[in-house]
């Protein structure tokens, strides 16, 4: 058996095209494009790295896209009071605030400002709550486990009445993407366990799945033994693990591992994502798509 490989990248493409239709029809009805800001505190080179990619995806389907850059030292009541700017601006329909932030800043006061409407990222605690209790019909999803439910959805897993364990308890995504499976609705009805730090013999849950979907932060920590043949595997982990040379630029690149160990996996697993290009991209797709549905509910509420 070699498995299916699920690449975000292709779908993310179906994805974009999508939103930028989305984004003409909604020109021409309110005379404006879907607005997004996107605020970053300080250097962080990740953070810079995945910012940019959110303002390239932003322009390609035609948003009206801000930037701002905020010095590491700013204090906590200034920052607050640029997200607080935003909320009232009228051409603004999502407010990204890029995690995570310096030490001196507590990042949950930061996401309670964000008004709930413009929180496309959906860490505001009634966007969670709306969540908890709605699923998948809640306004806006956390991007990462939206992209996921995305990739079931369009690579035609069966999810109904599947064994689904989650390895990781994050509020990023462990936990959502956890909830969202086991409430009633598309690419959803599944019998959900979540293994953690705390978890005895976590193989043994892992390898009862029909569908394994590893959040944990550590390289190659699913072999391929904890795999039932067929399973369908997503890999959320992104990991650097050394740096290699580019054939084609002669610059260094980061060499990155998933959670799972792909190569064995593949020889067992029914569907696989890769890392890189697996559920990374579908998180900024899904991030388009919640800033499309922030412009429409604002405008219809």
């Amino acid at each position: 058996m070699t498995a299916k490989i699920i690449r975000g990248t292709d779908l993310r493409e179906a994805l974009l095209d999508e939103v930028a239709v989305d984004v003409l029809r909604m020109k021409e009805q309110y005379g404006r494009p879907p607005g997004l800001v996107t605020i970053l505190v300080g250097e962080n080179p990740a953070s810079l790295s995945y910012v940019s990619l959110k303002i390239k995806t932003a322009h390609r389907v035609g948003f009206k896209e801000v930037q701002e850059n905020l010095p590491e030292n700013i204090s906590e009541n200034e920052l607050l009071e640029c997200i607080k700017k935003y909320n009232n601006d009228e051409t603004i329909d999502g407010i990204l605030v890029q995690l995570p932030l310096p030490g001196h800043i507590n990042e949950g006061k930061v996401i309670e400002t964000i008004d709930p409407v413009k929180d496309v990222d959906a860490f505001h605690p009634v966007n969670v709550g709306r969540l908890m209790q709605e699923g998948a019909a809640a306004p806006f999803l956390p991007c990462t486990p939206a992209g996921i439910m995305e990739m079931l959805i369009r690579s035609e897993v069966p999810v109904a009445g599947a064994e689904v364990v989650v390895v990781g308890r994050s509020n990023i995504v462990g936990k959502p993407i956890a909830n969202l499976l086991l409430q009633k609705g598309a690419a959803a009805n599944a019998t959900v366990t979540v293994v953690h730090t705390g978890t005895r013999n976590i193989a043994e849950h892992c390898l009862r799945a029909d569908i394994l979907i590893v959040a944990a932060g550590v390289p190659n920590l699913v072999r391929p033994e904890w795999i039932k043949a067929g399973a369908c595997v997503i890999d959320v982990g992104v990991n650097r693990v050394g740096e290699s040379v580019s054939a084609v630029t002669g610059k260094k690149i980061a060499l990155l591992r998933g959670d799972v160990d792909y190569d064995a996996a593949l020889e067992v697993a029914g569907w696989i994502t890769p890392v890189p290009g697996g559920v990374g991209p579908m998180t900024i797709a899904m991030l388009m798509k919640n800033t499309v549905k922030a412009m429409k509910l604002r405008r219809t509420s």
